[in-house]
């Protein structure tokens, strides 16, 4: 993408550095015209586009607090150059909130770590996408959604941060639809992104974030193949919740159980009443993650031949004659969010090599 060139006089640290400036580009400031302008020259997502002025892309800089020329990281394919600058040109053109700078250049670096593999991520034939999950005193700040509706239909700025986050794949990364990206379907996260909160207040639990070892404003980068909601009006105690939560995140065919053991994780995100019921039988998350485990878990027997011939060959079949979702307990990251409607949590798998990946803000 041509980058609209700011003022680089000023700095986190000052003023007065001589840095080089990006190129110019003169568009029409209408936001229509420059909706039009911008998608034709493939730098948009169909939605519309706020032009990316220098006055704009300096009030992003600036709030980053950092250095324009900056680098986060290499955005594969392209192995594009994700400075603080061009994170700022899209967080402009994406709608976002220029206090959303911190928590979006974190975002970056973490879905640029190895673990996450987001090469294999932004080309896969999966329509997996890096999903944000916020901790901290910047969930209220930012006003990231954590209670009902908080995956989406609750009004703020969490889709346009994420819709950020999609841009600079497409611009930074050159993730081309059909071209450098074969997903077959794709899905509604690929526009807008996926930026959730944890309810910290109203988990049992410690946040998620810190029981990944960072304290205070701290994201995780998880794969996200898509949202499935899990839903029981019977159960009545935290045990029996577990067992329905768990095999309901084994299907046949998700990537988890695909061949050989590749790190697939699968994350649980809990509503607070589910959460209370199943803290007062198991307080302990590292129980609550042994169980889901327990119960993620299908007869070998339900695949076809070839199926069952894979597993075995890839020592995926227990002395029961069960194949496990995942590897281990610690390859289920559970999260508290949701509303207070009860009767629901919501399981996202995630494509198979990908790890996710915990960074402060």
């Amino acid at each position: 993408m041509t980058d609209v060139v700011i003022d680089r006089s000023c700095g986190p640290e000052g003023c007065e550095i001589d840095w080089l400036a990006s190129p110019r580009v003169e568009v029409d400031a209408d936001p229509v015209a420059f909706t039009k302008f911008a998608t034709d020259a493939g730098w948009g997502d169909g939605l519309p586009l706020v032009p990316p002025t220098e006055a704009r892309v300096r009030e992003f800089v600036q709030a980053s607090g950092r250095f324009p020329d900056d680098l986060l990281g290499a955005v594969p394919p392209r192995n594009g150059r994700a400075t603080v600058e061009k994170v700022a040109v899209n967080a402009v053109m994406a709608g976002a909130p220029p206090e959303a700078m911190p928590l979006l250049c974190a975002s970056i670096e973490a879905m640029v770590d190895p673990l996450l593999n987001l090469f294999a991520l932004n080309t896969t034939t999966c329509c997996v996408v890096p999903g944000v999950f916020v901790n901290g005193p910047a969930r209220h700040e930012l006003a990231i959604p954590y209670g009902a509706g908080c995956f989406g239909g609750e009004a703020g700025p969490a889709p346009a941060i994420g819709r950020a986050l999609r841009l600079v794949m497409r611009n930074v990364g050159g993730q081309v639809v059909g071209v450098s990206s074969k997903s077959v379907f794709g899905q509604p996260g690929r526009v807008t992104g996926i930026v959730v909160a944890e309810w910290e207040e109203r988990s049992p639990w410690a946040p998620l974030a810190e029981r990944r070892g960072v304290s205070g404003n701290a994201l995780t980068v998880h794969g996200v193949t898509g949202t499935i909601d899990v839903a029981d009006t019977a159960a009545t105690n935290g045990v029996d919740l577990l067992e329905i939560i768990g095999k309901s995140l084994a299907f046949p065919g998700t990537n988890a159980f695909i061949e050989g053991w590749h790190g697939a994780e699968i994350m649980v995100a809990i509503a607070p009443p589910w959460a209370d019921l199943i803290a007062s039988e198991y307080p302990s998350i590292e129980v609550v993650q042994q169980m889901l485990w327990e119960h993620a878990k299908l007869p070998s027997a339900w695949w076809p031949g070839i199926h069952r011939e894979h597993h075995e060959k890839h020592g995926r079949v227990d002395a029961d004659g069960m194949v496990h979702l995942v590897q281990s307990p610690e390859h289920m990251i559970v999260m508290v969010c949701g509303g207070l409607g009860n009767l629901h949590a919501l399981a996202m798998h995630s494509f198979g090599p990908t790890r996710a990946v915990t960074r402060a803000f």
